[in-house]
């Protein structure tokens, strides 16, 4: 296909033969470009046109699309805190039983430690005071019953703590006082003699007996009634092979005609170590263990700490 232009002057003309490539994509550039010229100029003529109140209209919508994601993002952290609200009302639930146990727990514990009535009122926050020095209000509120709710049960825990801790105390320095004071038989066996006066068994004239006997298989086990330092192990006049323990509050005991010593002086022993084995060493006429217990450097009747019980 060509294209001949003719020039009004009487020039030559000009022909154009579209069958050449070159020349074609020549004329395809020039009719882009004056396509892309019209379509800026109607954008242009079209901004130019456009009122103000369409720009208003325009990002006001914008501000629209905007609001709704911020409300939408609100509405998911509602949710999340109404989520982390009830799981703490959850857990504050579940603490709230533990201190009822405990209160439970505590009050078992006061009955069987044999604590005085009324020393220890579970229900009841102990004497305290000092002056109160304030440190602000925390950044982070929760609702006001359940922020009360849990103002509460830390009170309440604080009361429990200080109060077994004291319960603890004193529960521990009662089983202290309990393990030094001697209490029970130092073996099994029954009371052969008592203490006090009575007829001598070698002579049979009327003597005072210092502790008391009791009889016991030979080779039996002689055990400590309370725990102590061993002071004496060896043999005394009349009493044989004898340890003896200071146990300190003033307590002191005797463990005598034993037929061997497991002990030595200085050694530490707790409640129901074997001390000896018991025998007739000393003054004595059969195996058993002569048993006394000294008091602020007295001897006393053992009597009432061999029927104690621990």
């Amino acid at each position: 296909m060509q294209i001949i232009l003719v020039s009004r002057a009487g020039k030559m003309p000009k022909t154009l033969d579209l069958a050449n490539q070159r020349l074609r994509w020549r004329v395809l550039g020039i009719g882009a470009a004056v396509a892309l010229a019209l379509a800026s100029l109607g954008a242009g003529l079209a901004m130019a046109v456009a009122s103000p109140r369409d720009r208003a209209l325009a990002e006001i919508d914008t501000l629209h699309q905007q609001v709704k994601a911020q409300d939408k993002q609100l509405g998911d952290l509602r949710e999340d805190a109404h989520r982390q609200l009830d799981a703490l009302a959850t857990k504050l639930g579940q603490l709230q039983a533990q201190a009822t146990r405990l209160n439970a727990l505590g009050e078992r514990l006061a009955e069987v430690g044999k604590l005085d009535n009324g020393e220890f009122n579970f229900d009841q926050p102990p004497p305290v005071g000092g002056v109160e020095v304030t440190t602000g209000t925390s950044a982070y509120a929760l609702p006001q019953t359940l922020d009360a709710s849990i103002d509460q049960l830390a009170s309440q825990f604080d009361t429990q703590q200080a109060q077994l801790s004291a319960m603890q105390s004193l529960l521990l320095n009662a089983r202290i006082d309990s393990d030094l004071k001697p209490t029970g038989m130092p073996a099994d066996g029954y009371i052969s003699s008592y203490f006090g006066v009575r007829a001598d068994p070698f002579d049979g004239l009327a003597a005072r007996h210092t502790g008391l006997d009791i009889a016991v298989p030979y080779g039996s086990p002689v055990r400590t009634v309370a725990e102590g330092m061993v002071t004496y192990a060896g043999v005394r006049s009349g009493y044989g092979n004898v340890v003896e323990i200071d146990h300190g509050n003033g307590y002191r005991t005797r463990y005598a005609h034993n037929s061997k010593l497991l002990v030595h002086p200085g050694e530490h022993v707790r409640v129901g170590d074997e001390i000896a084995e018991a025998g007739s060493t000393g003054r004595s006429t059969g195996p058993h263990v002569h048993f006394e217990v000294w008091y602020n450097g007295r001897v006393v009747n053992p009597l009432a700490y061999v029927k104690n019980h621990r």
